[in-house]
């Protein structure tokens, strides 16, 4: 034992030993070492280069911050726990007993809102209780037309016709209970309320709506012209046959149109006037740099206040599925934020083959007094609406990602037309569905040569080859629908595809490695003068060039 013993001591004296060692070591180094430190600063010292002593003095204040941070720290440490401990209680414990708490009065709120819906269905015969929000949580009165009403509104007057408008279902679901009902009155003097207001505001104006005469009998070609003379003469806004062609050629082509180019070349306004002229004026979304997902577009459902949030986006898109005549949506500044985040759902939407299946979910279920066009708590997207993107390529941008460029059209404008006198030219109205007649009657009858075709192919052989580059079907599918109409509006099938070539494939190398492409862009240069001629594919020549010489 006697063994154990001192043993036991050795071991635990070299342990209290080290620490202490440990704890000198550590004073002498902070504290009581300065006097060594300074010794051999002030020997070396005049020794030194100017340098030298810049950077000797510095270390000596380097070495002092050291033990004045800790013992900051420390005071700091020191002065929070007697703040939390000044009185007598565990504060850390208080605030999370507080959460607690609140979350058992969230819960007694919920529970007192369910009660409060079964004691509205139990009332039963013709009073109808109207939805009160936070009141009905806190009053145990049961509210009634009479006391949340003032008796002088025209309100309390529509409760008691078949009509009425805010009324509560008389559904067995305590959850639902208490929502709004609201049925639009015919009286314009009666103030109601509605789950999406501006969507029943859409319902009313088309009840008695008179559509105009649509002129089915106008080609592209005179549809594209008038356009432009419309603009003029009525706007005095001047753009070139060539941006209309393509205008329009991308609206067959695809439903996401990107507007590109500097600013003050009527990247806006090409799609407002557009709009005029077919007396459907398109609907302006400005949009922000916080712009995250399908809410800053769609809206939301306010669980509180049981109403949807809507946005001028929704109300278009509701809108458009009365319309005949197209209907644009402009998305101005749209790169202001990631396109990718906001747009994804409906970038998707517009890629199902099917159209029937382009529907947005809003909410889970349909309520009585929802909006006509609204099946089950969605909505149907149109065939007859485009998405116009506005997009500046600057600092405060983001870039355009090749998910969004390969499912959209981008239109370039770089340029400002010359003004130019012309008669007064009239609106004109044309459906959709003329419009996409007019589109598919271009396929049949300016459909892709052979010979274009073949030296497409051998094009795509020669950028697999160097570039490892290649067409995509989507892309493939967009020519046919581009060039065809393109023709039909007036230019050439060489024009449409060296558009589409150096929008959709070359604008590609603007990703892939400079310095291989900057060397390999005169030899690409040379093969497209070969294959389709010196005269032809100007844009993507001017193109190339103009990557060659940014890099």
């Amino acid at each position: 034992m006697s063994e154990f013993l001192k043993f036991a001591f050795e071991v635990l004296s070299q342990v209290v030993y080290n620490i202490v060692t440990w704890l000198v070591a550590f004073a002498k180094v902070f504290v009581t070492g300065w006097f060594e430190y300074f010794v051999i600063f002030k020997t070396y010292f005049p020794t030194l280069s100017i340098v030298g002593k810049v950077l000797s003095v510095l270390l000596m204040i380097l070495l002092a911050a050291i033990p004045i941070v800790i013992i900051l720290l420390l005071i700091r440490r020191a002065i929070l726990n007697y703040q939390l401990k000044a009185d007598k209680s565990d504060n850390a414990a208080l605030y999370r007993e507080i959460g607690r708490l609140n979350k058992q009065v969230l819960d007694l709120m919920e529970e007192k809102n369910s009660i409060l819906a079964l004691k509205v269905n139990a009332m039963g015969g013709t009073e109808r209780i109207p939805y009160m929000g936070a009141s009905a949580l806190t009053d145990d009165v049961i509210p009634s037309v009479g006391n949340v009403t003032d008796p002088g509104k025209a309100v309390q007057g529509a409760a008691a016709k078949a009509g009425a408008a805010a009324i509560i279902s008389g559904t067995d679901d305590p959850k639902k209970a208490p929502v709004v009902r609201a049925v639009v009155s015919s009286d314009p003097g009666e103030t109601v309320e509605h789950r999406f207001p501006k969507l029943t505001l859409v319902d009313q104006k088309y009840a008695a709506f008179q559509y105009p005469q649509y002129n089915n009998d106008i080609t592209l070609e005179e549809f594209v012209e008038g356009y432009r003379l419309f603009a003029a003469s009525q706007m005095k806004l001047y753009y070139t046959p060539e941006i209309i062609r393509r205008f329009v050629a991308g609206m067959a082509a695809s439903k996401l149109l990107i507007l590109e180019g500097i600013s003050g070349t009527g990247k806006t306004s090409l799609p407002y006037s557009f709009s005029r002229y077919m007396e459907n004026p398109a609907t302006i979304v400005s949009v922000q740099p916080s712009y995250r997902d399908r809410t800053e577009i769609l809206g939301y459902f306010n669980e509180f206040s049981k109403r949807f949030n809507e946005t001028e986006f929704l109300r278009a898109l509701y809108e458009a599925n009365y319309r005949l005549d197209p209907t644009l949506i402009v998305l101005d500044e749209m790169n202001l934020a990631r396109i990718e985040y906001y747009f994804a759902e409906m970038l998707s939407v517009l890629e199902m083959p099917n159209e029937d299946e382009w529907v947005l979910d809003l909410v889970p279920t349909a309520w009585e007094g929802d909006p006509v066009k609204m099946e089950g708590g969605k909505i149907h997207v149109s065939t007859a609406t485009w998405f116009v993107g506005t997009a500046n390529n600057d600092d405060s941008t983001f870039t355009i990602t090749d998910k969004v460029y390969d499912r959209a059209m981008p239109i370039e404008l770089n340029e400002r037309a010359d003004a130019f006198e012309c008669e007064l030219q009239p609106h004109c109205d044309i459906t959709a569905e003329h419009l996409q007649y007019l589109f598919q009657k271009a396929k049949t009858e300016h459909p892709i040569s052979e010979e274009s075709l073949e030296k497409l192919q051998k094009m795509d052989n020669y950028l697999v080859t160097r570039f490892k580059l290649s067409f995509g079907n989507r892309i493939m599918k967009q020519m046919y629908d581009f060039i065809p109409v393109y023709v039909a509006c007036g230019g050439t099938e060489l024009g449409g595809m060296d558009y589409i070539i150096a929008r959709k494939v070359l604008k590609k190398f603007e990703s892939m490695n400079v310095t291989f492409v900057r060397d390999e862009i005169t030899g690409l240069i040379n093969y497209i003068d070969k294959t389709f001629g010196k005269a032809e594919m100007e844009d993507s020549k001017s193109y190339l060039r103009r990557i060659q010489n940014l890099y």
